[in-house]
């Protein structure tokens, strides 16, 4: 599957202030009003009706709303509106596949897997909305314009639901994990620890990662090279494990 994504572009504007006023007056409605789109692909099947009667439309599109306001203002510290990902909706289809929980496709369409939702054991509207907690952070973080490694950016969304309560049970303890960019919870929690040295890390590394990636953009930070960092992180914890 693929999203087709159309950037409208100003050609030749006359003057630097005419380009001012254009650009402000087609992005910053896109990016401050953002809408919310859920559909049950799957209504009929097991997994579909589960959704329908535990979690429901109206509910998914509430807690939307409320997370991306908690990624904007507490994950990416983004008050500015032209700091942030130009997004004017989230799309989220319930749909019957195999092998994931969920999936993100292009910039806002989110895919959650009916047969998880049937198959999942425990508070499925807990669960389903620590899943979008993580999804909707992929909606909105930058990656360096893809050159950032797949396990930070897995790892960004991961600190997202760390943040937001919503770690599920078997979510890693902190010190856990072989590498800082192993991905999801591992990488999580080791950006929790930088955070912890440099108040807002998480926030100032996705805005240095807005045009492109470079791994010095840890020091650039702390101070310290990320494998320093990571020794360092591993040191902490290494009795209580």
């Amino acid at each position: 599957m693929h999203l087709q994504i159309i950037a409208r572009q100003i050609m030749a504007p006359k003057s630097l202030i005419l380009f001012t006023l254009l650009t402000l007056s087609l992005s910053f409605p896109a990016i401050t009003a953002v809408k919310y789109y859920v559909t049950n692909v799957a209504a009929n099947t097991p997994g579909g009706i589960r959704f329908t009667n535990e979690i429901g439309i109206p509910y998914t599109k509430q807690i939307m709303g409320t997370i991306n306001n908690f990624i904007w203002s507490i994950i990416f510290q983004e008050n500015n509106p032209s700091d942030r990902s130009p997004i004017d909706s989230v799309i989220v289809y319930i749909v019957e596949f195999d092998g994931a929980e969920a999936i993100r496709w292009g910039a806002n369409l989110i895919n959650v897997s009916s047969i998880y939702l049937k198959g999942y054991e425990g508070d499925l509207k807990w669960e389903f909305t620590s899943l979008m907690y993580h999804e909707m952070t992929h909606c909105f973080q930058w990656d360096g314009e893809g050159h950032a490694p797949v396990g930070l950016v897995e790892g960004v969304a991961d600190y997202t639901i760390l943040k937001a309560g919503y770690a599920p049970e078997g979510f890693a303890k902190p010190g856990q994990g072989e590498r800082w960019d192993q991905g999801y919870d591992f990488t999580a929690r080791f950006l929790e620890y930088c955070d912890g040295i440099i108040p807002g890390f998480v926030a100032k590394l996705n805005k240095k990662m807005r045009f492109d990636y470079d791994v010095k953009y840890f020091e650039d930070l702390t101070g310290k090279p990320v494998d320093q960092l990571w020794k360092e992180y591993k040191a902490k914890y290494v009795h209580e494990h």
